[in-house]
Parts: structure tokens; C-alpha cells; sequence
């Protein structure tokens, strides 16, 4: 049984920085392209960024290209996602996530973790 639990968020400053961990554990992590999403209340879940098997590959959608980083370390079942020049409208939970392929939307995204709160006051 799969399981990907999210950590690192927290309550920041528009501006600030914060770095998102996620930790895959029960499945081989190597095998699988891993996203992170992102969910407003009242909205509906927002892809924010795709990373390939080797981290080689990167995808980012508008609202994080230039402002975020996603990367992975196959060695620790881990996967980044680094964000800074944070403004209010990146608040969200954030959860990450496996895909069997390579995909730039939510489509074949499975086992969601329960996400971490990120906050980002004005």
C-alpha cells in the first residue's frame, strides 16, 4: 500500500520562500512521474508542477513557472518542491502525488497524499 505524506508548509509572508517535502514510502518511487497539486478552498484542485523518473524533466503551469522548482532524490523516496517570491493566491493545500506516465494535467495522477496548508498573508 502506497503512502505519500506531505510536509513543510506553514504560514509565510508574501514574498517569503518555503520548501514542500513529500516521502513516498510501500511502492517502488523510482518507477513513477510524481506532481504536486495544489487546492483553495472552494476551488478546484490545480496542478502545479511534474517531475520525470530521473527528475530530468520538469513541468510547471503558469501560476509556478519562475517561482517554483520541483525536484526529487530517488535515494530518500522524496520529492521537493521549492517556492519562493510567494503571494496570497498560493495559498492552498498542497499534496503531492505518482502518475505511471508522463502527463501535464491532473489526468493519471493517483494516491494523493493529505496535503500540507500553505498560507501566505499580505
Amino acid at each position: 500500500q502506497v503512502q505519500l505524506v506531505e510536509s513543510g508548509g506553514g504560514l509565510v509572508q508574501a514574498g517569503g520562500s518555503l520548501r514542500l517535502s513529500c516521502v513516498a514510502s510501500g511502492q517502488s518511487f523510482s518507477n513513477y512521474f510524481m506532481g504536486w497539486s495544489r487546492q483553495a478552498p472552494g476551488a478546484e484542485r490545480e496542478l502545479v508542477a511534474v517531475i520525470n523518473l530521473s527528475g530530468d524533466w520538469t513541468y510547471y503551469t503558469d501560476s509556478a513557472e519562475g517561482r517554483f522548482t520541483i525536484s526529487r532524490d530517488n535515494n530518500k523516496n522524496t520529492m521537493y518542491l521549492q517556492m519562493s517570491s510567494l503571494k496570497p493566491e498560493d495559498t492552498a493545500v498542497y499534496s503531492c502525488a505518482q502518475s505511471p506516465v508522463a502527463t501535464t494535467t491532473l489526468n493519471h495522477f493517483f494516491h494523493w497524499g493529505q496535503g500540507t496548508q500553505v498560507t501566505v498573508s499580505s
